[in-house]
């Protein structure tokens, strides 16, 4: 009886044991989650899952830390086992469905939006459930953007890629060549150091590329970016000085930004910004095209979520002002980072609180005439994917620059993308009265393709102004019209374009009409290359000038004007379209008109391109066509 007794006592005492272990190991899990350090934290919630110790517990926990450490196809997996727990926190349907729009499981994901909604959770105006439409409309956008090979990554995370003065700068948690490295616990990769390279280099980026100077140190260090003379740098840090790391109350070691001077061919003489706290994080600077503003990502109190984008004004003697919340058309409950101001003054950030593909998509303002931001748009594929896609940087002309993203296919966690885009192209002119000049608000623009379609129609507004966007490689006729006026058109091309240019000015001049007269427009003609003869197909029309003004309308007065290409000299064409407003004017004085009827035949040279072909580009013979033209301008019917 007693050695069952002891039986009894040691399997007592042995499970006993078995649960403080298991306890203890609980324990030691939620110590590293709460260190941040998740992937270790992940390993001892899998054992607790394995030994079905607080199994749902666990499995939450995990689920979390792979959500944490920006993994959807892992978290997705254990939110899957979490959602079918009795008594689950509603937040772990939203949770479940996120992870499922990382993996591109959108139908999925909307289900399990809409059952957190049934159950009661909130979703804010900028959730990704917003637009049902949303992901059809983003993947039938037209492409601006166009992945390019980048050179520098490693098995690392590398991000923050920034361009200046012939160098690429971007951090990374690589560490080659170095015998020891000091681990980050969240990720368990080494700290992050700013790296600098030249742009054109084929040489391995290790350890010898790291920023020379006082920048580097032994925790985080970067992004940065730099002023346009080179003097200054920005850059984030862990709240690490003079060797001293500083901690919040909550024992975490926050992020600055702090100001590096260029001195002796290094970065020194780094100062501690006022901007800063000990208590809150203040890090992702970036300049706008002046260097008077500095924009940052902050979670400081009183902001709209996790994270929010400030600017703050910065004195001639570098002084900064009062931080301003970018207010919530930029910013969500949820997390905004990673700012960018291109030459035009457009905020690029990312953001997981907007309506996106993925976890963090990049996206971009939209600014009204007073350079007010009044929206953002999702840049789209193939800059957004369904991971993390931020740190975006553009070039000074705006058609190339780099992102990061840690979306499958990369060579390490996060990896470095350049791009080159194409941007949108537009047509604007002012449409104005043809005898004193004025603009003319209200007329009527049409614009048609080449073969005569019409593709838009607007009306020009209190100043004569109109702009519409185009595609590249087309033809066009732009029309512009009035019940007061005579309708005047141009042809134009967007064929053979530069990328970087954006416009096409296309301005049109319209005669007043007398009384209720109306008078079919009078036609373009064309000369051959380096000619001023009247071709045949001229004839034709000058046939008709000359019928409309004998017959039809005696008491018309018109006025020539004569163009050519812009090949061949600045003085050779003005006297080559002088020639060509000479022919012109003779051949209708040949043919009966009358001269005082004819108040001007002027040639302008190549001064009056109807499109891009200015002699910066190779055009086709079709483009340098429609510029070799005479033009009749009505100046009185009655």
């Amino acid at each position: 009886m007693k050695i069952k007794n002891y039986i009894l006592v040691f399997a007592a005492l042995l499970l006993t044991f078995t649960v403080f272990a298991q306890q203890g190991k609980q324990n030691k899990a939620d110590t590293l989650f709460n260190k941040f350090s998740f992937v270790k934290a992940a390993e001892v919630y899998k054992e607790l899952i394995a030994k079905d110790y607080n199994k749902d517990y666990a499995t939450r926990k995990l689920a979390d830390c792979y959500a944490l450490l920006r993994d959807p196809k892992n978290a997705s997996k254990y939110y899957k086992k979490v959602v079918e727990q009795d008594n689950v926190p509603v937040e772990y349907y939203y949770s479940y469905a996120q992870s499922l729009r990382g993996i591109k499981d959108y139908e999925e994901s909307e289900k399990w939006l809409e059952r957190y909604k049934d159950s009661g959770g909130v979703v804010n105006s900028n959730d990704f459930s917003k637009d049902s439409n949303f992901i059809t409309n983003v993947f039938n956008a037209k492409q601006q953007y166009f992945l390019d090979k980048f050179n520098f990554n490693s098995e690392y995370s590398d991000f923050g890629a920034y361009e200046h003065d012939g160098k690429i700068y971007f951090c990374s948690t690589r560490d080659a060549g170095v015998a020891i490295k000091r681990l980050y616990g969240w990720n368990e990769q080494p700290f992050l150091d700013v790296y600098v390279t030249e742009l054109d280099s084929e040489e391995e980026v290790d350890h010898t590329k790291k920023l020379q100077g006082d920048i580097n140190t032994v925790f985080h260090d970067g992004p940065v970016t730099i002023t346009k003379d080179g003097k200054y740098m920005y850059f984030s840090r862990n709240n690490f000085k003079d060797n001293v790391e500083n901690k919040d109350n909550k024992g975490l070691t926050n992020m600055k930004i702090y100001r590096a001077t260029f001195r002796d061919s290094i970065w020194t003489d780094v100062e501690d910004l006022a901007i800063n706290s000990d208590n809150y994080s203040t890090q992702h600077a970036a300049l706008n095209s002046d260097d008077t503003k500095l924009y940052f990502a902050s979670d400081r109190p009183g902001g709209m979520g996790g994270s929010d984008i400030y600017v703050v004004d910065i004195s001639a003697d570098g002084v900064l002002g009062e931080p301003k919340n970018l207010g919530d058309v930029v910013n969500t409950n949820g997390a905004e980072g990673f700012p960018f101001i291109n030459n035009e003054g457009t905020l690029f950030f990312s953001s997981d609180g907007h309506v996106g593909l993925g976890m963090l998509d990049v996206f971009a303002s939209i600014n009204d005439e007073n350079d007010n931001i009044i929206d953002v748009i999702n840049l789209g594929t193939p800059v957004n994917s369904s991971k993390d896609d931020f740190s975006f940087t553009m070039s000074a002309n705006g058609t190339a620059g780099y992102f990061a993203s840690n979306r499958s296919g990369g060579k390490g966690d996060d990896d470095i993308y350049a791009y080159n885009r194409i941007p949108p192209l537009k047509v604007e002119g002012v449409v104005s009265d043809a005898i004193n000049s004025n603009p003319i608000p209200n007329s009527t623009i049409k614009l048609y393709d080449e073969k005569g379609g019409q593709i838009a129609y607007m009306e020009t507004d209190e100043n004569g102004y109109y702009s519409i966007n185009i595609d590249r490689n087309q033809d066009y006729k732009i029309v512009g019209s009035h019940d007061k006026y005579i309708e005047d058109y141009r042809t134009f091309t967007s064929k053979n374009l530069k990328t970087e240019l954006t416009t096409i000015t296309a301005n049109l001049l319209l005669n007043p009409v007398e009384d209720v007269v109306t008078l079919a427009q009078l036609n373009t003609i064309y000369f051959d290359f380096d000619k001023y003869n009247i071709r045949p197909d001229a004839a034709q029309e000058l046939d008709k000038i000359v019928d409309l003004m004998v017959n039809q309308y005696p008491d018309m007065v018109i006025r020539i004007e004569s163009h050519t290409d812009s090949r061949g000299s600045l003085s050779y064409n003005d006297k080559l379209s002088i020639d060509r407003a000479n022919s012109t004017y003779e051949y209708l004085i040949s043919h009966g008109v009358a001269p005082e009827r004819i108040t001007a035949h002027e040639g302008f040279g190549e001064r009056r391109l109807t499109n891009g072909c200015d002699g910066s580009e190779d055009c086709e013979e079709q483009a340098h066509q429609l510029n070799r033209r005479t033009q009749f301008i009505v100046i009185k019917m009655e």
